[in-house]
């Protein structure tokens, strides 16, 4: 068991509390008839099980598809090996029983010549000609008896075929956007729950939300249950379908401030049972994580946020201080890339000024790209003190700029960043070594971040960044920008 510790200590408390393990896919099968081969196999069940689109005078008049149809399709899926086969699949379902382009383009004909007397029922057959015939397959499949929690499975594959190139082209991505679109109907907030989790909850509980925990790893079950013991809350969605199952999970530390390091949260120490809700005066939201990789890019988190902030303004009225404490994945990557492209276009870096760069080189004793690169990857230049201080100032304003400045499609490069700008959260304050762990220090120079919640504010904040693509930002954090923009260049 992974993330609950390890050793006689950790072995005891599962034979104790352990119950019962979360679903798994099932174990192969012989798929197909004697001798076919797989994919023939694939393109029978597609044949199948796929329901053909009636005209459009009898879409309400058609009979579903068996149920024991969406079931051999769910049952052939599970037994494939690998993801190439799933990718092979699904591949074939995108290509094949999508959208009748024939018809689309008819319609369209159709529309284009009509007068207004019959256009909107001509605008209608053309909605309905450009529904993808695998999605009524997709809408059966979900009433089957864990149905919707085989698509979530199903996407995850998809997603992951996407990205290992083994499902490519633009059916792939109509069938993932078409998919994406079901699964936020149904995982909308009329059917979530809000759940709390403490030490008293069911061991299954734990682990997974363990298992999951992608920020800040848990060390093991005892870390874990200082993670859900006073002085910090711990809260999951789950599905009115799944009660109980984790879908995303967001940890919270109460505090006396806005807190600068996750070392101060996460350390080792033993908390108080008794909170004393004086010292309780602001709310630290340090590590939300999707249990379910096949809800990714649904609006999930958001919506936890929202309504934790809401849980805590019950339990405790006079709280009014709502932070974040993140990570900022990505920017020793974009640093090292930006190092080394203007070395190869310049024959120099830009970044630094001539006074760095002439400090840094002394230190490491060495050119500063191809050095830097080396150091940054690792952990071992925050141990040396002169290193640390040299370069404090200058990764800050780099990592300001990277916040702030760099963007994909004019919002926030940084996922992080983009998911509490479009929450309305303000970017607040820039942490220097804020996160001393391995991945922290490789993966943004050990730098965190806080995004504000103004509660008053937030509405207006996100209305800005959604619309005309504005970052609300701190005094420091704009300090920062503007030293980049004197020092260093691009």
């Amino acid at each position: 068991m992974r993330g609950l510790g390890h050793g006689l200590s950790a072995q005891r408390f599962l034979r104790l509390r352990l119950r019962s393990q979360l679903p798994t896919r099932p174990r192969p099968r012989q798929l197909g008839a004697p001798g076919a081969t797989l994919e023939r196999a694939m393109d029978e069940l597609l044949g199948r099980t796929v329901p053909q689109a009636p005209a459009y005078e009898l879409r309400d008049k058609t009979p579903a598809p068996a149920e024991g149809q969406c079931s051999d399709f769910v049952r052939f899926y599970d037994s494939l090996e690998g993801a190439s086969q799933r990718a092979e699949l699904l591949s074939r379902l995108a290509r094949g029983f999508g959208v009748d382009h024939g018809q689309v383009a008819e319609h369209s004909a159709g529309v284009l010549r009509l007068g207004p007397g019959a256009l909107l029922q001509a605008e209608d057959r053309l909605r309905y000609a450009l529904v993808p015939r695998y999605r009524s397959l997709f809408q059966h499949i979900s009433k089957l008896e864990g149905g919707v929690c085989f698509l979530v499975r199903l996407r995850a594959d998809l997603l992951e075929a996407q990205a290992l190139k083994i499902a490519e082209g633009p059916h792939v991505r109509e069938m993932n956007g078409v998919l994406k679109n079901m699964l936020s109907d149904w995982f909308s907030t009329g059917f979530l729950n809000l759940e709390r989790v403490t030490w008293h909850s069911p061991c299954e509980v734990l682990q997974k939300i363990s298992e999951s925990e992608a920020v800040h790893p848990v060390k093991n079950w005892m870390d874990m249950k200082r993670r859900v013991s006073s002085y910090r809350r711990c809260y999951f969605f789950s599905h009115c379908s799944t009660p109980g199952e984790p879908l995303i999970v967001l940890h919270v530390a109460l505090t006396s401030e806005i807190s600068s390091n996750i070392q101060a949260i996460v350390k080792e120490f033993s908390p108080p049972e008794v909170e004393d809700k004086n010292k309780i005066v602001t709310a630290i939201f340090y590590s939300i994580s999707l249990t379910q990789q096949g809800l990714q890019g649904i609006e999930l988190g958001s919506f936890l946020v929202k309504r934790v902030v809401k849980e805590l303004q019950k339990e405790f009225p006079h709280l009014e201080t709502f932070s974040s404490l993140s990570p900022i994945p990505g920017f020793t990557k974009w640093l090292l890339g930006t190092l080394s492209s203007q070395t190869k276009e310049l024959g120099r870096n830009e970044l630094f000024t001539d006074s760095e760069s002439n400090e840094i080189s002394d230190i490491i004793g060495g050119p500063i790209s191809e050095t830097l690169k080396i150091l940054l990857t690792s952990n071992e230049w925050v141990k040396s003190e002169k290193l640390v201080k040299v370069l404090q100032s200058p990764l800050m304003r780099l990592c300001a700029w990277y916040l702030y400045g760099e963007k994909h499609r004019g919002y926030a490069l940084n996922p992080v960043a983009n998911f509490h700008l479009q929450n309305g959260a303000v970017m607040w304050r820039i942490n220097w070594l804020a996160d001393l762990s391995l991945k922290g220090t490789t993966s943004s120079c050990g730098m965190m971040v806080n995004y504000r919640y103004f509660l008053e504010e937030t509405g207006v904040n996100s209305a800005a960044y959604l619309g005309a693509k504005n970052i609300k930002a701190s005094e420091q954090v704009l300090n920062l920008v503007s030293q980049f923009q004197r020092l260093s260049k691009l």
